[in-house]
């Protein structure tokens, strides 16, 4: 069963107060004592992005490792990845994580994976790239599209409610046809794709929600039912 947890925001690196998109994450490998592998690539294998995982993921019933390119722990880092149960792929620069990835193939051994059933997971720069597409401030100066990896159809906006530029900028990319129709998700939710479908939305914050945005004449947006975790 091929698995995508993509998170507009939130997790151990956002809220590590508030476990419930990564418990929710760490439940669907569907074993007792999951394998999870942090990929840092998109902060440039931040130390202390590095640590805050170890941190929060240290003390839940799993065994946590990480991947760095820029310090690999094994020439083998296709055999690395394929014993993992759930891949964690965080945020930062999306461009320089895709660059990264295909130089070093990892771009190939992570669809070897999904194929495989292993859980593929991330945040922010690890949510859009799993898409065709995502709205990226990679550039740095402004919000743009960013053709990514194309394992989900479509395109994808993160951090929706969390920074004020994201929905204009996705509804102007979408009304001037530069982004392919998609999926935008506020902080604090993960979307569940089970074999490229939406299965699941929840969320870590009782407002928060994920919506299908398309231009039809109009950029138009439709709220899609979404479930908190918390009680």
């Amino acid at each position: 069963m091929r698995q995508i947890i993509a998170l507009g925001g939130g997790g151990f690196s956002m809220e590590p107060e508030n476990p419930l998109l990564d418990e929710y994450i760490l439940r669907q490998s569907g074993k007792e004592n999951p394998n999870i592998c942090y990929i840092p690539t998109a902060t440039g294998d931040s130390d202390i992005c590095i640590k805050w995982f170890y941190d929060f993921f240290e003390k839940q019933k799993c065994q946590p490792s990480h991947l760095s390119l820029f310090k690999p722990p094994t020439r083998d880092i296709e055999g690395f990845i394929m014993e993992k149960d759930i891949i964690y792929v965080g945020g930062g620069n999306t461009k320089n994580l895709l660059v990264l990835w295909k130089e070093w193939g990892l771009d190939k051994i992570l669809i070897k994976a999904w194929h495989q059933g292993i859980v593929l997971a991330g945040i922010s720069a690890g949510s859009i790239c799993w898409f065709e597409e995502g709205v990226t401030d990679s550039y740095g100066d402004k919000l743009e599209p960013l053709t990514c990896l194309g394992f989900l159809k479509g395109s994808n906006c993160p951090h929706y409610d969390g920074e004020a530029e994201r929905r204009p900028a996705y509804h102007e990319l979408l009304a001037s046809d530069k982004i392919k129709p998609g999926i935008a998700a506020d902080d604090g939710v993960a979307i569940h794709f089970i074999e490229e479908e939406v299965s699941r939305i929840v969320s870590s914050r009782p407002n928060a929600r994920a919506y299908k945005v398309y231009f039809d004449k109009e950029v138009k947006e439709i709220e899609l039912e979404t479930e908190y975790l918390g009680s």
